[in-house]
């Protein structure tokens, strides 16, 4: 038998204003992205905010349906526009920001396991880590080294056939 410790190192600023300029930016962008979250159903509202290597921003916002299952999250409407709009584009920085109405989050909400198997892919895809900025309403700020991190034995194309 053999035991692995399959983890990472969380670190946790208590305010934004620890953060150097470009992740405060980055973090006020994703803020500012909850305004279009479409969640009439859980208001829960959430913004995201890529930061290319181009210096290009991408953002994105949830957008719930009725028929819950068809409702996306912030981090995949983001992911998928950078997709369809940057190729080619390296993601460095995800910032995301979600607001509860009539609650007070005291930490930080990490990306769903759907989201995080959609950014593992990309963060596979261009062959670097994707660093993650999570802030909570406390303005406490939780940053990630990388997607694989935060989805350890992840599921990538190493599992399946390759065709090419």
């Amino acid at each position: 038998m053999e035991k692995r410790h399959v983890g990472f190192d969380l670190t946790i600023y208590e305010g934004e204003q620890s953060l150097p300029p470009g992740d405060r930016e980055l973090l006020s962008k994703a803020r500012e992205a909850t305004s279009g979250a479409y969640a009439p159903y859980s208001g829960f509202r959430v913004g995201a905010a890529l930061l290319l290597e181009s210096g290009e921003v991408v953002i994105g916002s949830n957008q719930e349906n009725a028929s819950f299952p068809s409702g996306l999250c912030a981090e995949r409407v983001a992911v998928f526009q950078k997709g369809a709009r940057f190729p080619e584009g390296v993601i460095e920085v995800l910032a995301v920001v979600a607001l509860s109405p009539g609650k007070h989050l005291k930490i930080p909400a990490a990306p769903c396991g759907n989201c995080r198997q959609s950014l593992l892919e990309y963060e596979h895809r261009q062959e670097s880590p994707i660093r993650i900025l999570l802030q909570a309403d406390n303005g406490s700020v939780y940053e990630c080294p990388s997607v694989s991190a935060l989805l350890p034995l992840g599921f990538d194309q190493s599992y399946l056939n390759s065709r090419y």
